[in-house]
C-alpha cells in the first residue's frame, strides 16, 4: 500500500501552520490549554465505555499516565502553529504510533477517539464568545487539520512498525521450534512419557486426584502451548493437540477415589489421547524444517530479532489466560576484564558456557536470548514473582559455583547480576523490559552477584 513519506507530511504540516493568521494560532493554543483537561476526560470516558479499547486501558499504570499524556498531546498538537516546532511534534506522533503497534491498538479506535475530540473541540470553539466569527471558523479548520495530520504521522509509524512485526512474526513461527527437529521430537516424546509415568505413579500410590499433575503445566505442555502451538498456528493438528491437552486435564479433574470403574474408563481415554498427541506431534515436526535465521551465531540462543514477537505473544497470552510471565535480565560481572586479561576467544568460551547453563536449567516452555555482549535475557512463562526469584537465585548460584575452563589450562570463577521483573498487566512490553533493566542496574550497583526483583 502506498504511503506518503514522513518528510512530505512534515512539509505539509509546516505549510498548514503558515496558512492561518497568528491570531488564529494564538487563540487555538489558548483554547487547547484551557480545555485540555475536559477533552482528556471526554476521551478517557468514551474509550473506557468501549469494550475493545477498555481492555487496553484498564491497567492502573495506564489510567494514571493516560490523562496527563492526553492533555500534553492535545496542547502540543493544537499549539503547533503557535510554537512552530514541527520536528519535535512529528517525532512525538511517530513514538505514539510505534507504541500503538507494539500493543496492537486497532487504528479504528484511534480514529474514533480523534473524531470525539474534534467534535467536542468544535463545540467549545463555537461557544467561545470572545472570538470573532472569522477566528472561530479558522480555529475550527486549523484544529481539525492539525489533528488529522498528527493521526496521519501516527498511522505512518504504526504501519511501518506493524509491517516489521508481521514479518518477524511469520519468521518466528517457522523458527520457534527450529532446534534439531529429530532431537526435538525425541525430547518432547520423552517429556510426554515422563508426564504419563508420573501420573500413573501418583495413581498407584493412591494420591488425591486433586494433586495429579496437569498435562498443560508439564514440561511438554509448557513447550507446546508457548512455543510449538505458535509455530504451527493454522495447522489442524495444532488445535487438535491443544484440545486433547484441555480434555485430558478436564478428565483428570473428574477422577475420584470412590468410583474405580469410572476412573478406569477415564484412564483408558487418557492413554488413547496421549497416544494421539504423540502421533500428531510427529506429523507436525515432520512437516517443519529448520530455520537458522534469528539464532545468535556464538551461543546458538535466540537473538533480538524475535524478542518483540515473543514478548507480544506472552502479553496476549497473559491477558487471555490470567497467568503471568517474568523476565530475567542477566549480565556477566566484570566481563571486560576477562577479554582484557585472557583475550576475546576466552570471552567467547565463557559466553558459550553461560548460554549452556541457562539453556540447561530452564523449562521447555521458557526462552533464552542473548541480547548482545555479555547480556542475556530469560523469559519465564506461567510464573509468579516468588518463583521467578527462585529461578534467578538458582541460576546465579549455579554460575557462581561453576568452574570456567580456559585454554590451555586456566580455570576461573564468574558471577552474574540479575534483574527480575514479572508482568503486571501493562499492555506495552517495553515497560516490562525497562523494569527488568532497572532492576539489573540496581543489582550491579548493590555489589553484583545478586538478584533484584522489580516492584
Amino acid at each position: 500500500m502506498h504511503q506518503i513519506p514522513i518528510k512530505q507530511l512534515m512539509s505539509e504540516w509546516q505549510t498548514l501552520t503558515q496558512r492561518f493568521p497568528i491570531e488564529t494560532a494564538s487563540a487555538l493554543q489558548n483554547l487547547a490549554v484551557q480545555h485540555a483537561p475536559e477533552l482528556a476526560d471526554l476521551f478517557y470516558r468514551e474509550m473506557l465505555a468501549d469494550p475493545i479499547s477498555a481492555s487496553f486501558l484498564t491497567h492502573d499504570q495506564v489510567k494514571n499516565h493516560l490523562h496527563t499524556s492526553m492533555q500534553h498531546w492535545i496542547t502540543t498538537v493544537l499549539s503547533t502553529a503557535a510554537l512552530g516546532d514541527i520536528q519535535t511534534i512529528t517525532e512525538q506522533q511517530k513514538r505514539i504510533g510505534r507504541v500503538h503497534a507494539r500493543i496492537e491498538i486497532p487504528v479504528s479506535l484511534v480514529m474514533r477517539g480523534a473524531r470525539l475530540l474534534k467534535g467536542r473541540l468544535i463545540e467549545l470553539i463555537e461557544q467561545d464568545a470572545q472570538l470573532s466569527l472569522p477566528t472561530r471558523n479558522n480555529c475550527i479548520r486549523l484544529s481539525s487539520e492539525l489533528i488529522d495530520l498528527a493521526l496521519e504521522v501516527m498511522c505512518f509509524a504504526f504501519s511501518q512498525s506493524h509491517d516489521r512485526n508481521s514479518r518477524a512474526e511469520e519468521a518466528y513461527r517457522l523458527f520457534s521450534v527450529s532446534q534439531n527437529l529429530s532431537d526435538e521430537k525425541e525430547r518432547q516424546r520423552a517429556a510426554l512419557l515422563d508426564w504419563e509415568n508420573h501420573l500413573m505413579f501418583e495413581l498407584a500410590l493412591g494420591s488425591d486426584p486433586k494433586n495429579l499433575p496437569p498435562l498443560a503445566t508439564s514440561e511438554f505442555g509448557l513447550w507446546f502451548r508457548h512455543k510449538a502451538s505458535h509455530a504451527f498456528q493454522g495447522a489442524p493438528e495444532n488445535q487438535t493437540i491443544l484440545d486433547y491437552i484441555a480434555h485430558i486435564d478436564q478428565n483428570l479433574a473428574q477422577l475420584t477415589q470412590d468410583q474405580p470403574d469410572k476412573t478406569r474408563d477415564l484412564l483408558r481415554q487418557l492413554r488413547e489421547q496421549a497416544r494421539s498427541i504423540k502421533y500428531l506431534l510427529d506429523s507436525l515436526l515432520d512437516q517443519a524444517r529448520e530455520l537458522e535465521a534469528g539464532r545468535d551465531v556464538l551461543t546458538r540462543l535466540l537473538n533480538r530479532k524475535f524478542l518483540p514477537v515473543v514478548l507480544g505473544k506472552e502479553v496476549l497470552y497473559s491477558r487471555q489466560s490470567g497467568n503471568s510471565f517474568g523476565l530475567l535480565m542477566i549480565d556477566v560481572d566484570h566481563f571486560k576484564s576477562i577479554n582484557d586479561t585472557y583475550g576475546h576467544d576466552a570471552g567467547d568460551l565463557v559466553l558459550q558456557h553461560i548460554a549452556g547453563i541457562l539453556s540447561s536449567n530452564i523449562r521447555g516452555g521458557d526462552y533464552t536470548f542473548r541480547l548482545g555482549g555479555e547480556e542475556f535475557l530469560v523469559i519465564l512463562v506461567d510464573i509468579t514473582p516468588e518463583k521467578a526469584m527462585q529461578v534467578a537465585e538458582k541460576l546465579r548460584n549455579i554460575i557462581a559455583n561453576e568452574a570456567f575452563h580456559l585454554p590451555p589450562d586456566k580455570e576461573i570463577a564468574l558471577t552474574v547480576s540479575l534483574g527480575v521483573a514479572v508482568y503486571n498487566g501493562h499492555p506495552d512490553y517495553q515497560t516490562l523490559l525497562q523494569r527488568a533493566d532497572k532492576a539489573l542496574y540496581q543489582a550491579k550497583n548493590s555489589g553484583r552477584n545478586c538478584c533484584i526483583l522489580s516492584p
